[in-house]
């Protein structure tokens, strides 16, 4: 068994939603119930507010979860799972990060997949397995526990509007979502934040005030397409 076999729970939560997804909530739960009673609470809450009801989906529940995941990490995003995009936007930095958590996690045998080393669940497996104590709490620390911070800070209500516009002046339709539900998945990410805040006694972390940020790391790629969306009609001018 890993050391700290909790995170291996609380990475089933970030992968695409199955039919048992609602198990893997109950899952998780179990593995944080006896560690920090604040992510149990918040997972309790989570479950309770799932589609459906038992340990799965039925098709209808399952398409719906699907689409709002969808809507919260992947297409027009709230925002993103990668731990090094969130922090470090397209900065050299994230590469480093991706070089160094690739190395880590063939290290422990963690196959992340078609993912990047960076992605959510890839990171919490490898927190799962991790044996160098000392670098598990740098990384949480500097790393970790600073862009959950942001990811969640991403779901706050001016946030998301200024999202909005922004996929609305580039994409011209906006995916409808319900507003009472787009921000569910914010809830996992705050059980795991819980947890690193508890296990390595992390204060409230406050972004600095030159800051990457993922509005505008997100407002520089469409804006790049555009441009290059421009160039080839240009280039087709006759």
């Amino acid at each position: 068994m890993p050391p700290r076999p909790h995170y291996d729970a609380l990475a089933g939560l970030f992968d695409y939603p199955k039919s048992d997804y609602p198990a893997r909530v109950r899952c998780a739960l179990e593995a944080v119930a006896s560690r920090c009673e604040p992510a149990a609470r918040v997972l309790e809450a989570f479950a309770a507010a799932l589609p459906g009801s038992g340990d799965a989906f039925g098709p209808t529940e399952r398409d719906e979860i699907q689409e709002l995941f969808t809507r919260s990490f992947d297409v027009q995003a709230i925002t993103t799972l990668g731990v090094g995009y969130v922090m470090f936007g397209d900065d050299y930095k994230r590469g480093e990060l991706l070089v160094n958590l690739g190395r880590e996690l063939r290290a422990v045998g963690v196959d992340g997949g078609t993912e990047l080393p960076d992605h959510l669940p890839n990171v919490l497996r490898l927190m799962a397995r991790w044996p160098d104590e000392e670098l598990v709490a740098e990384f949480a620390d500097v790393v970790l526990h600073p862009a959950l911070s942001r990811m969640i800070a991403e779901f706050d209500a001016p946030r998301i509007a200024e999202r909005n516009r922004l996929y609305e002046k580039h994409y011209k339709t906006l995916i409808d979502s319900s507003a009472e539900r787009c921000t569910l998945f914010r809830e996992p990410l705050k059980a795991v934040l819980a947890v690193v805040r508890a296990e390595f006694a992390l204060a409230e972390w406050r972004a600095p005030e030159v800051d990457n940020d993922f509005l505008r790391s997100v407002g520089r790629e469409l804006d790049l397409e555009d441009e290059q969306g421009s160039l080839v009609q240009i280039g087709r001018t006759p």
